[in-house]
């Protein structure tokens, strides 16, 4: 049986507009001589077409490494959500990422006797919480200092059908934080055109924490703009039990965002 752990990563993903204000959420377009004496906000689900690689350990098994692409992925995908939102008075800001995805599949066994077959579910879900405060400005731009923590939870169940273990269900994962620190930031080549990304790296339960995000947008109207772009998420984690979650996702994003 093909392992599947959870990994698909689906939604739409955030930008600004020039005009509404301070906003990043975190990839936003913005000039930064706008309105900073009110709160902005912003939310957007997003779209990232992600692939899997790394090695991935869960019920005693061995380290297997893993590589799967967005598509392999997608033949597995029950049901996904992805989301960014900020809100920003001045130079502060306070953001999240939230990512949930849940993956499953049905295997047949060669003899049948423990088993018939086997049906494996697996959810994931990723939180970042943070803040961030700007260090340098122009009026094309700015660079945020950026700090934060991440949140993971990795769950698998087995349900075994047929066979002495008809009926039975078996779980594996585990949850954890990590600190993470780093730089958001946006600059405007022209009123419509603008690139805009972040780095994060850190570390807590993990070993290692990493995430960074490049994109190219365009400005539709005062209230959406459209990006596109690559990302690439890492992390390192095992615990003493034989759970080993050591895996990039990476792959295009793209979407858009209201701001209000």
């Amino acid at each position: 049986m093909r392992a599947i752990f959870p990994t698909l990563i689906v939604g739409m993903l955030g930008i600004g507009t020039a005009n509404a204000a301070d906003v990043v959420a975190p990839m936003a377009p913005v000039t930064y001589k706008t309105d900073r004496d009110n709160w902005q906000f912003a939310f957007s689900p997003y779209l990232w077409v992600a692939g899997l690689d790394g090695k991935m350990a869960q019920f005693g098994s061995p380290v297997v490494d893993v590589n799967e692409s967005f598509g392999d992925i997608l033949k597995d995908f029950d049901v996904g959500f992805m989301s960014v939102a900020e809100a920003r008075k001045g130079d502060f800001s306070i953001f999240n990422d939230l990512q949930y995805s849940k993956v499953s599949s049905d295997a047949t066994t060669p003899l049948g006797i423990l088993a018939t077959s086997i049906n494996a579910e697996s959810t994931t879900f990723a939180g970042l919480l943070g803040a961030g405060y700007t260090v340098a400005s122009s009026e094309a731009g700015f660079i945020d200092v950026a700090v934060g923590a991440r949140l993971w939870s990795v769950d698998t169940d087995l349900t075994f059908y047929g066979g002495l273990l008809d009926g039975q269900k078996v779980s594996d994962g585990d949850t954890w934080i990590d600190g993470l620190v780093g730089f958001r930031g946006n600059y405007n080549f022209t009123p419509r055109l603008y690139m805009t990304g972040w780095g994060l790296v850190g570390a807590g339960q993990a070993d290692l924490d990493w995430d960074v995000t490049a994109g190219l947008g365009s400005h539709i109207n005062e209230r959406f703009s459209s990006i596109i772009g690559y990302r690439a998420l890492g992390v390192d984690y095992s615990n003493n039990e034989g759970f080993v979650f050591d895996v990039i996702q990476h792959g295009p994003i793209l979407g858009v965002v209201a701001h209000f």
